[in-house]
Order: structure tokens, then sequence, then C-alpha cells
């Protein structure tokens, strides 16, 4: 994910208290927050959440424009977009929106991932008309200055050169490149120097006003605003048209061939992604193999953490997750271990995959997994960014209404038979391509 913040002198402690502001104790009830959900007439679907404890709001704005939606020879076309937002509009330059922001005691902030690019804000009460006013016009009136679109090409390309000298995000793009050859996931969000040579100014615009329309949009308001506030934002909302561009499906294929990548680099560390296709967030599985893979690799008590680092000594940190996007993810276990070690620890995970497969897990290890997900839940929306943030991830993902009434329970149901079933259904050890940067003569791979 890639992310442009404005965040002047004066808010840099306000933000941090914005971003830590927490809900009180009330807002942990088993039916979540109390969350009011309206359709504006263009189609915009506004979301409130009032809590009048504290003196701010928070923001986050989000459109069906990830870069999934990149142009196959455009790489990075999505994320440049969404930084872009705050790099003009017609009564602000990039500078003067900066000085703004500063100005407000606010935080600003554009954000890319995969499936959808967002926009967060957040301001003190007191600051909420003009705060407010900024951040509609970066929604729905940002004017991509040539000159500015230019320099952040030129920043992005730059932050992608230095991370070619980071192996684990070497090893990590090579996974995904792998992976999903011939899919819309299957370039980095931020693109690569060479695919952002080729994105023009005109080309920026041109994303923007097909992808950020009113019927894709959503918009998450936290915090101490009033009804009035409200009404009066979603009067100004409401005039936003956009454009009338037809959704279509993206040809979403994973490599039926892929293949190991060995990548040498002069590193005393090896580092390792192993792994395959996952599964979409709208799988009817998604609990099962959230509790599952939280056993295998998501959690301190995990069987890879046990195995690879505790017993054998082979790595200080080894963590598994599915990424359950829009459109089925991948699976991937990420490790990084001694260049003599690299084949065992390899081996070890695979192993491990197939023992979850091949036999039932404990009561302790389920009561463990189940116990963390369901207790750790509430901090997810203990603050009203992260409250935020969970209210846009429900909406975009359809998860439903009663997510925060029934989350709990959807995870308590879970019995071992259902987390051995979604491990011989989605962990596929001997499918898994590795994706490796080490020194391959020492780590006996040359």
């Amino acid at each position: 994910m890639s992310a442009i913040f404005f965040c002047g002198r004066r808010c840099v402690v306000l933000a941090i208290v914005l971003a830590c502001t927490l809900l009180p104790a009330a807002a942990f009830g088993g039916a979540g927050p109390p969350v009011q959900r309206q359709v504006l007439p263009n189609g915009m679907v506004l979301i409130v959440s009032e809590e009048h404890t504290l003196p701010f709001v928070t923001l986050r704005y989000l459109s069906d424009a990830g870069a999934w939606r990149d142009p196959a020879a455009l790489a990075g076309l999505a994320n440049l977009t969404a930084e872009g937002l705050l790099l003009g509009t017609p009564s602000l330059t990039a500078h003067q929106i900066n000085e703004r922001v500063d100005l407000l005691g606010a935080a600003l902030s554009a954000t890319c991932s995969f499936d959808y690019a967002a926009l967060d804000f957040k301001v003190l009460k007191k600051n909420w008309a003009p705060g407010s006013d900024l951040f509609v016009d970066a929604i729905t009136r940002p004017t991509f200055p040539e000159e500015e679109i230019r320099r952040k090409v030129r920043a992005i390309q730059s932050a992608l050169n230095e991370e070619e000298d980071q192996p684990g995000v070497v090893a990590e793009k090579a996974f995904q490149r792998a992976l999903f050859r011939y899919s819309p996931y299957g370039h980095a969000v931020e693109g690569t120097i060479e695919s952002l040579e080729a994105v023009s100014p005109e080309q920026v615009r041109d994303f923007y006003h097909r992808r950020y329309r009113p019927q894709t949009s959503i918009l998450v308001i936290v915090g101490d605003v009033s009804s009035s506030d409200i009404q009066s934002l979603a009067d100004r909302l409401s005039q936003w048209e956009g454009s009338a561009a037809a959704e279509e499906a993206p040809q979403q294929v994973f490599a039926p061939s892929a293949r190991d990548v060995h990548i040498d680099q002069p590193v005393a560390q090896a580092n390792i992604v192993l792994g395959h296709a996952g599964i979409a967030r709208a799988n009817p599985d998604f609990h099962a193999v959230t509790v599952m893979n939280e056993i295998l690799g998501g959690g301190f008590t995990s069987r890879l953490l046990r195995h690879i680092r505790v017993e054998k000594g082979l790595a200080y940190a080894v963590s598994s997750y599915f990424e359950a996007r829009k459109y089925p993810g991948a699976f991937q276990i990420v490790l990084q271990t001694k260049n003599a070690s690299a084949q065992e620890a390899i081996r070890i995970a695979r192993e491990e995959m197939r023992r979850m497969r091949q036999a039932p897990v404990s009561d302790q290890e389920l009561n463990t997994a189940k116990n963390y997900l369901i207790g750790s839940f509430p901090l997810r929306y203990a603050s009203q960014n992260g409250l935020a943030q969970l209210l846009a991830y429900i909406e975009y993902y359809r998860l439903g209404p009663d997510y925060f009434a029934e989350y709990a329970g959807r995870i308590r149901r879970i019995e071992k038979k259902d987390v051995q079933d979604a491990a011989r259904k989605y962990l596929q050890p001997d499918k898994a391509i590795v994706a490796i940067v080490a020194d391959l003569q020492a780590a006996g791979m040359k």
C-alpha cells in the first residue's frame, strides 16, 4: 500500500492524539457502536457514528479505484491518482492544502490498496466547517497539476529504487508476480519505475473521471459531529455527479504453473515467502480459515512460530496470513532465516501445512485461537480512526449490518472439524511456490 500524508508542524502532536482517540467503553458492546447508514441521491453511501465525548471528528472516504483497476501497461496509475487528490483543487495548490491542514490542526492522508483508494481526515470539532470543505474539494474537484504529478512520480520512483535494497520487499514482489502473473493483483500497488514513466497527467485525470464516482464511493464519519453538520455535508456531496462508467469484472487468474523464484544476493539472512492461491473476503469459509490460520501462523502461540523459532531457533519471526481481498488473494508464509537453514525452514513450513490437514487441532489450540480473535476484535474499533476504517471495510466488502453483533458468535461456533476442513480445502503444501532472496550458494540452492 502506498500513501501520501499532509500534517504540518503544529498538527504532529494533535495527529497522534487523533489517531489514538479512544472511544468510551460503551462502544464495546456486543452490538457495536451506534451507526446510521444512508444512500445519497447520487448513489454515494454515507455512514455516521456519532460520539460526543471528545471534540474530534474522523472521516474516511473509500472509492472502488484500487490498483486492480490499473491498465496492464500502466501499473501504479491508481496509486498515483489517489495520491494526486491532495496535489491541488481549483482554489488551492498542494502547498496551500498543506498549509490549510496545518492551520486547522488536522491530519489528511491519501492511500491506495489493491482493492480501493482511501482519503482519511482527522480534525477538531471547532474546525469542522473549513475542514470538511477542504475534504470534499479533494474528493470531488482535484485538478492534478502536471508539475505536481511529475514531482510525485519522481518521489515514488525514488522510493521504489530504495526498495530494491530491501530483500524482504524484493521477495514479496517476486512472489506476487509469480503467483498473479495473469491477474490485476500481479503488480505492486505503486507500480514500477518503468511503468510510471509511461503515466501522464492526462491519464491520471482520465482514471479519476472514470473510477471516482459517487455510485462506487463510501464516506464514513465518526466522532463529535451534529445532525446539521452531517446534513450540510450530505447536501454538498449529493451535488457530485461523477461519470456513469460501466463496471467490469477483472480477469483474476492465478498462474497455472507458477514456479519458484530464486534471487541471488549477498545477504546474511534468507528472506522467504512461501504460498499459493488464497480466498476472497466473501468466501463463506472465511471465519473457519481465520481460526485455522491463527493456529498455523497467525498468533504468538502458532505452530509455525513454536516449531521454527522456539524449538529449532531458525528464525526470529515467522507468520502466515490469507490476503482476503475483493477477489481471491494469496496465502503466504513469510520468514527470515540464516542462508544455511533456508531449506530446512521451508521444509518445516510445508510440514506444518500438511499437519494442519492431516489431524485435528487440539482443544487448547482451538480455544486459544478463538479467545484471542474474539477478545482482540473490539480493539479494532477502540479509536475513532479504527472504527472509521472498520465501518468502511464492512461496507466495501458487503459484510452486513450485523457484523459487530455476529462476529464473536461466528468465531465461537468454529469447531475442530471446521478447522481441519478449512486446512484440507485451502492449504496446498505441494502446490506452494517459494520466492527467496538469499546467498543461494550458502543456502545450497545454486
